[in-house]
């Protein structure tokens, strides 16, 4: 055996023992969507500073996934369907068959709900996308209605309920 067959059988056996060469999860990431209580609500959807910030941190929940290692799947090509069945929290788990037909696994939905101008609560819920059976949720409470409040909400979900523990079977990344 040469020694770049060599090189090439060793670095394939390293790449099985670690899960490195296998297929990473698809994941659908639906985008947070905002439920307004505190009484300011539009009739027009969210303010302009919120709907900024739904889309911050949705494009910040992606990112994150991508870094622990899991594979996006593109819902613009179900945009239509996704926008006939919002907000998608009243739709009886609808989603789950967007998330399959766009290729998931596993699907992630949030929430942002607005009590008042200072206090938010940040939700999520990650689901087989298959069964429908949730793999985790979390929920915080945050203060302050700002970029940087909705960032560090996401941020605390990601770390200490999306992904700690680390997932495993068909969630893993």
């Amino acid at each position: 055996m040469s020694a770049l067959a060599r090189i090439g059988a060793v670095l394939g056996a390293f790449l099985c023992l670690t899960g490195t060469g296998a297929a990473a999860t698809r994941v659908a990431v639906f985008d947070f969507e905002l439920f307004d209580t505190s009484g300011e609500a539009s009739l027009n959807g969210p303010k302009p500073e919120e709907a900024h910030r739904l889309a911050l941190i949705s494009a910040d929940l992606r990112e994150r996934l991508t870094k622990a290692g899991y594979q996006l799947v593109d819902l613009a090509p179900r945009k239509a369907e996704i926008e006939e069945a919002s907000p998608l929290r009243n739709c009886n788990s609808c989603e789950l068959a967007i998330a399959r037909a766009a290729g998931a696994q596993i699907e992630v939905i949030g929430l942002v709900q607005k009590v008042s101008n200072l206090i938010l609560n940040i939700n999520f819920q990650l689901r087989d996308a298959e069964s429908g059976a949730v793999l985790r949720a979390g929920s915080v409470d945050i203060r302050s209605n700002t970029d940087e409040s909705w960032l560090r909400g996401v941020s605390y979900l990601v770390r200490n309920r999306l992904l700690d523990p680390p997932l495993t079977g068909k969630a893993a990344p």
